[in-house]
């Protein structure tokens, strides 16, 4: 079975991106997974300060003593990933994009992941709305020679719980049970 690593990159806890991915968790949990889920609206992770810091010290430590070093610490179990984010100016929320660019670390490359899955929500209904976040999703799997393990993006969810009954909550979970 595999260690799976779900962030949660809302800041709206019990929104619709949490909705999502909590539906992704039940089918990983069903199916003998274990699940660590981050959510970043509970952590305090600031932005990478592109001081290289990082890469000058031996063991890779950030010059920031914020929550990101629990969260290196338990992305460095996981087997797969999944981020999970709303659309905001069709981009990666804030919280989840001020994770991601701490990966600038090399500490990254001892970690054990080989799959990357994406959950996305939108309120819009443009078919073109989530391409960006795509595409940085696909030249992440890409750069870090990662399989793909699937992705759910869902237009046309605004209000918090308006997920609720739509089929991609079945589709998440059916997500969770393949990775």
């Amino acid at each position: 079975m595999k260690h799976i690593v779900v962030i949660v990159g809302s800041p709206r806890k019990g929104g619709n991106t949490d909705l999502l991915a909590d539906a992704l968790i039940a089918g990983a949990l069903a199916v003998g997974n274990t699940v660590d889920k981050i959510s970043v609206a509970e952590e305090h992770i600031a932005g990478c300060l592109g001081c290289n810091a990082c890469r000058r010290d031996g063991k890779n430590h950030c010059v920031q003593h914020d929550d990101m070093d629990d969260v290196y610490a338990r992305m460095a179990k996981a087997d797969v990933l999944v981020f999970a984010t709303p659309v905001y100016f069709y981009g990666v929320s804030s919280q989840l994009k001020c994770l991601i660019d701490r990966l600038h670390n090399p500490i990254r490359n001892t970690f054990q992941v080989k799959k990357l899955a994406l959950l996305s929500v939108c309120a819009d209904t443009l078919p073109t709305v989530f391409d960006s976040i795509k595409t940085m999703y696909a030249l992440t799997l890409s750069y870090f020679s990662l399989e793909d393990g699937g992705m759910v993006c869902v237009h046309g969810v605004e209000a918090r719980g308006a997920i609720g009954g739509n089929p991609a909550l079945k589709k998440a979970e059916e997500l969770g049970r393949s990775l």
